[in-house]
């Protein structure tokens, strides 16, 4: 098993056809496909479905790619840390952010690390808190933002921020910051709430059963993006963090107020692993991240956001 075969593995994966693979990777198609049967011969398994919408991995074959995807990334990285230009730092790092905050984080960070260390190739990660933390168990992810976890002997969790949850409806319903609204008087009202199992969503319930108050659902998902065009449509309102909405806010297409009795709040950390060393990509990442989270927070462009040490 060669690194000219797994790339071989990985292309016909990904493109589907072992022709389009050979131009990609400037080979002969004859080429790829004898690379692809020699991993098959060694292994002694079928790592690909030859059909006639085109090769598809088999259930061997998924997970070989997998692996081999991991194992190119790893190399990838390792050229990037030995080959530095000097003084520089350099490397691939893959952060996560958590949808709510792309919106608010991505562009900034993206911006500061281009000019300030050019040598950093950075990738970036979106998805809801449990997908992210999955991805960064399974070594997907170097760093990312999470929330309401804890340290754990896998991952160290440094608390940067605490917000309070809102509620958010069409305009014509006025809602305001400077009102808070009882959870009784949301849960009354038809709900696009995110779907059982989501963080959020077990914030919600918890708060439900504070307040004693029966929700009546209007339709879950598990996109904020849908929860907020399907408000704006009126089909019921929904509970999102500020920083989701702020923009539709300042905007006028959403209302939104804090939510009161009780008050919801969600902390959010910066995770990383404790295993193996980590290196200088990644340390400048970690640290430009939490600051522009505290810069976003001591600006007020964070809606109803405090740091995490002041509790």
């Amino acid at each position: 098993m060669d690194l000219k075969q797994l790339k071989a593995l990985v292309t016909v994966a990904e493109v589907g056809s072992v022709t389009r693979a050979a131009e990609l990777l400037h080979l002969v198609q004859p080429a790829v496909t004898r690379q692809i049967r020699a991993l098959e011969d060694e292994l002694g398994v079928a790592l690909f479905e030859r059909t006639r919408q085109g090769m598809r991995p088999t259930e061997a074959g998924t997970v070989m790619v997998e692996r081999a995807r991991r194992a190119l990334d790893e190399l990838e990285r390792a050229r990037a840390e030995v080959q530095p230009a000097p003084g520089a730092v350099t490397g691939i790092v893959t952060a996560g952010l958590l949808e709510s905050t792309a919106d608010l984080l991505a562009e900034p960070l993206v911006s500061t690390l281009a000019e300030e260390h050019p040598g950093v190739e950075l990738r970036l990660m979106t998805g809801y808190s449990g997908h992210l933390q999955r991805w960064l168990d399974d070594g997907d992810l170097d760093l990312t933002l999470l929330y309401n976890l804890d340290s754990t002997p896998s991952l160290h969790a440094r608390p940067l921020v605490r917000e309070r949850l809102w509620a958010v409806a069409p305009p014509a319903a006025g809602l305001s910051a400077d009102r808070p609204v009882p959870f009784a008087e949301v849960a009354a009202r038809p709900l696009v709430m995110p779907a059982s199992g989501h963080g959020l969503r077990a914030l919600i319930d918890a708060a439900a059963g504070r307040a004693r108050a029966a929700m009546e659902m209007a339709v879950q998902t598990n996109s904020m993006r849908v929860q907020k065009r399907l408000v704006l449509a009126g089909h019921g309102w929904t509970v999102l963090p500020g920083v989701g909405i702020a923009e539709d806010v300042a905007r006028g297409t959403l209302s939104a107020a804090p939510l009161c009795e009780p008050e919801v709040w969600r902390s959010i950390v910066l995770a990383t692993p404790r295993a193996g060393r980590t290196p200088p990509a990644v340390q400048v990442v970690a640290r430009e991240l939490v600051r522009q989270v505290e810069s976003a927070v001591g600006q007020g462009r964070w809606p109803s956001a405090r740091p995490a040490h002041t509790g």
